[in-house]
């Protein structure tokens, strides 16, 4: 095990570190005084990289680098800072940390639901200012009768629906395909989507392949009183026409745990007092990053001890395509 080198990328949870430590040679590459001699002498020897969604990206040609790399181990679900095809494509498996954080991520959106149907934060801000002894907080919106909309029917998305019918709210969908295993309705475009619910949520991978696949087109969609909640990533909004639909009451509200640039969050998101935002915190509790970091580990032990992964990512699947 001692000969099998791995390269930590950037800080990461002190359990991945512990437990990767116990099973490999870890190298920490925020500890070298030099950091690209220091790539340079481990390049060669490195056969894991454990890095984390947010952190540096792993392109082609970052992992080209390392020419006896077999595994990268990222911590989140999320993976689209990791170049799969490219070392799907080149003998590279890729591991993510899915399932372990569906209920929290599902919480957290039920939880931006209804905060902004029901106004929670600016109820909180309205005591706290001491207005409630001036008059009542306004009425406001109700979950009854609402259909939620979910863009990207994975995991998380079946545990956000879930939650949604125990709301009693019904449920519709789009995804890249319609999936025969559910009852909800499948809408065949996020545009359709959006104007078959009353909110929308985002929970699909991000990437190029949905890159702004919330645009104004499917803000327009959705209507002056819908919202929109985004527990996906930044990127599958287009955050400046998101903007500009809540600055034109073009939508209702939104949701947001995810921005296009984090941790700048635009001073006009900032200003508005009809969104909620979060500091993207989906699935930031002790348990759930505790099972995130321990299954990291897992990953790379596994491939240590038997060459198979436990959670490849798509494109990566074990056994390889065409394998035995």
């Amino acid at each position: 095990m001692a000969e099998f080198e791995t390269l930590m990328m950037t800080r990461m949870p002190p359990l991945v570190v512990e437990g990767l430590t116990s099973v490999c040679t870890l190298h920490k590459l925020w500890d070298a005084a030099d950091r690209e001699r220091a790539l340079a002498e481990l390049a060669p020897r490195v056969r894991a990289i454990a890095t984390a969604a947010g952190g540096e990206r792993l392109d082609g040609a970052a992992m080209a680098r390392f020419p006896n790399l077999k595994i990268v181990a990222s911590f989140g679900v999320g993976y689209d800072h990791v170049d799969a095809a490219w070392a799907g494509a080149h003998g590279v498996v890729v591991t993510n940390t899915p399932d372990v954080l569906n209920d929290e991520v599902a919480d957290t959106a039920m939880g931006l639901i209804l905060c902004t149907v029901r106004q929670l934060p600016q109820a909180d801000r309205f005591v706290r200012a001491g207005r409630w002894l001036e008059g009542p907080f306004p009425l406001t919106g109700s979950l009854r009768g609402r259909t939620l909309g979910i863009l990207g029917l994975g995991r998380i998305g079946r545990t956000i629906a879930r939650r949604a019918e125990a709301f009693g709210m019904r449920v519709v969908y789009h995804g890249r395909r319609p999936q025969h295993d559910v009852s909800y309705p499948y809408a065949p475009t996020p545009s359709a989507l959006a104007q078959a619910c009353d909110i929308l949520v985002a929970i699909t991978p991000g990437g190029a392949d949905t890159h702004h696949i919330v645009n104004a087109d499917v803000l327009e969609a959705l209507g002056p009183n819908g919202i929109f909640i985004n527990v996906a990533r930044g990127s599958v909004c287009d955050q400046d026409a998101l903007i500009a639909a809540l600055r034109d009451r073009k939508i209702l509200s939104a949701g947001l745990d995810v921005f296009a640039d984090e941790p700048k969050v635009p001073r006009d998101l900032l200003e508005m007092e009809h969104v909620v935002l979060l500091p993207h915190v989906g699935s930031g509790t002790n348990h759930t990053r505790d099972a995130m970091s321990r299954l990291v580990v897992d990953n790379i032990a596994s491939f240590i001890r038997s060459g198979a992964p436990l959670t490849p990512v798509a494109e990566t699947p074990w056994p390889p395509a065409g394998a035995g």
